[in-house]
């Protein structure tokens, strides 16, 4: 079945929609943490040179993002949501069922997931197989980090990290819990972030999460490359299989925990919402996303050429998602 617009009443219950979207000159961006500084950077300088508003960017998470996204056209729902992960084919299939029927998907670039702590702290050289092993709620579930491997630090395992909500959590599970349960001898199926205390939620303000590592130099702190490039006078980041966690490892896909950066665009909203066209045309322009582009030096990990002029072509065109990427 093609969850792409099909019937004369999606297309009229989409026309009376963005017509209500015509009330609304600002452009309204939802989603991922880790996109956020991303997106903010694009928005302000978007508003400094061009004569539309500045969009407003909310950090909600990917999966909070993808929620409001999806619940419908009009001018009470966002015309973009960045995401940290690929939008899921249930996502999919609930947009199609609010209405929300020509989406077009960018790859903005990629990022590493790393775990860092407040320099002054002790230092971390781990294993996937070590995390998992330090918080699967199916493992041991041990209290210090040298319970693990005693070569590890002998302080107590105090892990603040993203909520469920979060695209970042999503890929942590997947690249790390995952990857890494076989090696632990742990049961792959069903494994989960034990919640005992030893991983604690930090919400989707990766900032937050910095600000407490400073005040507690044990704890380690779960987050996007950007947020430890950006804060590398105050953090230090722990290598994951002997791979540190730097901007040439991760473009050259060496470094284990690394993962796409989306947004996503409601093309009904285009040229009901005054700007998203020339928006996402900016986002994805070699001055901003290009290898010597100003996101570049905020932490984003520039795409090969070649997909990358292929994703400026689709935003370009807003070519829309057919519901077959997942095949």
């Amino acid at each position: 079945m093609s969850f792409v617009k099909t019937t004369a009443a999606a297309a009229l219950v989409s026309a009376i929609a963005v017509t209500a979207a015509q009330a609304r000159d600002q452009i309204r961006i939802v989603g991922s943490s880790t996109v956020f500084p991303f997106s903010t950077a694009v928005a302000e300088q978007f508003g400094r040179s061009t004569d539309f508003q500045t969009p407003v960017v909310e950090s909600t998470g990917s999966g909070g993002g993808l929620k409001l996204f999806c619940a419908g056209v009009g001018t009470e729902h966002p015309d973009i949501t960045n995401a940290s992960r690929r939008m899921k084919e249930k996502e999919f299939k609930l947009c199609a069922e609010n209405g929300v029927t020509e989406i077009t998907e960018a790859v903005v670039g990629y990022d590493g997931i790393v775990m860092a702590n407040a320099k002054g702290g002790p230092t971390f050289a781990v294993t996937r197989e070590q995390i998992v092993t330090a918080l699967a709620e199916q493992g041991p579930k041990p209290t210090m980090w040298n319970e693990v491997d005693p070569a590890l630090p002998a302080i107590k395992i105090e892990v603040l990290g993203p909520p469920p909500s979060s695209g970042t959590r999503d890929a942590f599970e997947e690249l790390v819990m995952e990857e890494g349960c076989e090696g632990a001898g742990i049961e792959c199926e069903g494994i989960s972030i034990r919640d005992d205390g030893a991983y604690i939620e930090a919400g989707e303000n990766d900032n937050l999460i910095v600000s407490k590592l400073e005040a507690n130099p044990n704890a380690v702190g779960v987050f996007g490359f950007s947020f430890l490039d950006q804060n590398s006078d105050k953090l230090q980041g722990a290598t994951v299989d002997g791979v540190e966690p730097e901007f040439e490892n991760i473009a050259a896909g060496d470094y284990p925990v690394s993962r796409s950066l989306y947004f996503y665009v409601k093309n009904a909203h285009v040229g009901a919402v005054p700007g998203i066209q020339e928006f996402v045309n900016e986002f994805m322009s070699d001055a901003a996303t290009g290898e010597e582009g100003y996101l570049v030096d905020k932490g984003l990990i520039p795409l090969p050429e070649d997909t990358y002029k292929n994703v400026q072509g689709a935003v370009t065109s807003l070519s829309v998602m057919t519901g077959n990427e997942w095949n």
